[in-house]
């Protein structure tokens, strides 16, 4: 099964398509966070229906922690809330379907990687960025 990175999911929202898969529970926060107070409750339910949810535990945090340690001893830097994702899918061996291009960096620590690199022309939905294929 594939864990859908957060790029991914607003895709499929913004092309009113679905995909099966999961998510992490850190996908969700990036999309709910951009909504409205009154569309979350609505926006989350959908979400938790539509997807296999993957939250946190111990093996998830593990995996984090030594992904973070060894990227910040080789001095690369990589947005905490990708990190989380990254070592959800590690952790879950599932593949991590996204397009953002510095999860590239984590192949060579088992990440497995699905998904072209992103075209950067922004479109919003909701107040939340979208990223479209050209």
């Amino acid at each position: 099964m594939n864990l859908l990175d957060t790029d991914i999911l607003l895709e499929l929202l913004h092309e009113r398509r679905h995909e099966v898969g999961a998510i992490s529970i850190i996908t969700l926060i990036e999309v709910l966070r951009g909504l409205e107070a009154r569309k979350r409750a609505k926006v989350k339910e959908l979400l938790e229906e539509s997807f296999n949810l993957q939250g946190l535990d111990n093996e998830i945090i593990e995996t984090y922690s030594n992904l973070y340690r060894r990227l910040r001893k080789e001095g690369i830097s990589i947005p905490d809330a990708d990190l989380l994702i990254a070592a959800t899918a590690i952790s879950r061996n599932m593949t991590l379907k996204t397009r953002d291009e510095h999860f590239e960096r984590l192949r060579e620590l088992g990440l497995k990687l699905v998904g072209a690199p992103k075209n950067r022309e922004k479109t919003r939905i909701h107040n939340i960025p979208v990223f479209r294929r050209p």
